[in-house]
């Protein structure tokens, strides 16, 4: 791996991800419930034009299409046999796309949760999440990714596990986590714990932050949080387009381009480096949001009304932390595609 993402964060102020894989491989013929991993073996064109599409709206940084790229999530589709061929692929097609922009950009070896509730809780093991962990990140060496990056993780536990991973492999790690309910994660971690743990392991990510949950407004709250827990720490924002709403038996989100580049310039100012869109972005945001990021200079660090009025209403009361929060963890099973 070599380290491109460090060299552009000590060039740039920010750097702009990408955005939504699921969205746009929807849009490109997807069907639900079909395993995006299987489109770099068997559609690669439309894996290297999703690549293409937000490398010139703007992106800095690609993720692969491995999301659902372990063992575990690719034995829901009889892959489970496939993690490197499949993986190695993703890196590949992201590899040759970045390699021809003509300027650098950075690939990022996206890694999903496994879908498995995790010891004490769960079955899964620490030992078999890490393993599998480094048998995906392995691949996505072998690809040619830049980096790792985890993301839509939920529980301390999943988070040791691919950090630890990352770590034997001598792998630099990104990691995002999703904050959906009332401010935690599924599995009730805050925003705080997450930025203490995160500074506390032998082998820090070079970057932290959170993608996916809910809709801009949280996730802008929850990067206020992380980035004035953890200081030191580079931070992510990767905010869904909107909030998600069910309508004609389709997922659909209501954030606008111009909302996006509101988002964009307010995560900067919250404190985020590395910031991108999640479900429901597609080119067109990301392109209103580099164009944001350029043209309006950095302002104060916001405060919650302020995201309030300018992006829109919070969906829980507070971000989980404070004597005031509630929210506990939910023993469910995750299984959302990222995007």
């Amino acid at each position: 791996m070599t380290n491109a993402l460090s060299q552009l964060l000590q060039e740039r102020e920010w750097l702009l991800l990408d955005g939504a894989t699921g969205t746009n491989l929807f849009a490109a013929g997807l069907m639900s419930g079909d395993a995006p991993e299987l489109w770099n073996i068997d559609q690669p064109e439309k894996i290297i034009a999703l690549h293409e599409g937000f490398i010139e709206a703007g992106s800095d940084v690609i993720l692969t299409n491995s999301f659902g790229g372990t063992r575990y999530r690719l034995k829901l589709h009889d892959a489970q046999g496939r993690v490197r061929e499949l993986n190695v692929a993703a890196a590949r097609l992201a590899r040759k796309c970045a390699d021809a922009a003509g300027r650098t950009v950075v690939v990022a070896g996206s890694v999903g949760p496994t879908g498995e509730i995790m010891e004490p809780i769960g079955p899964l093991a620490h030992a078999d999440a890490v393993a599998a962990f480094e048998e995906q990140i392995a691949a996505l060496m072998e690809g040619g990714a830049d980096v790792i990056w985890a993301e839509t993780i939920s529980s301390v536990e999943e988070f040791r596990a691919v950090a630890e991973a990352a770590a034997n492999l001598g792998a630099p790690l990104c990691s995002t986590l999703s904050f959906d309910t009332a401010g935690r994660t599924m599995m009730g971690v805050t925003s705080e714990a997450y930025a203490a743990l995160a500074s506390s392991l032998a082998t820090p990510p070079l970057a932290i932050g959170a993608n996916c949950g809910t809709g801009a407004s949280d996730l802008l709250r929850t990067v206020l949080g992380i980035s004035g827990a953890a200081p030191g720490m580079v931070v992510i924002a990767k905010a869904n387009a909107g909030i998600p709403k069910y309508a004609d038996g389709h997922i659909h989100y209501d954030g606008t381009p111009e909302l996006m580049a509101d988002y964009a310039c307010l995560a900067r100012d919250s404190g985020a480096r590395l910031i991108g869109g999640c479900c429901g972005s597609m080119p067109e945001h990301i392109r209103a949001m580099r164009a944001a990021l350029e043209d309006r200079p950095r302002g104060p660090r916001p405060g919650l009304e302020e995201i309030r009025s300018r992006i829109g209403d919070f969906t829980s009361a507070n971000d989980g932390t404070g004597e005031a929060a509630g929210a506990g963890p939910r023993q469910t099973r995750r299984s959302r595609q990222r995007g």
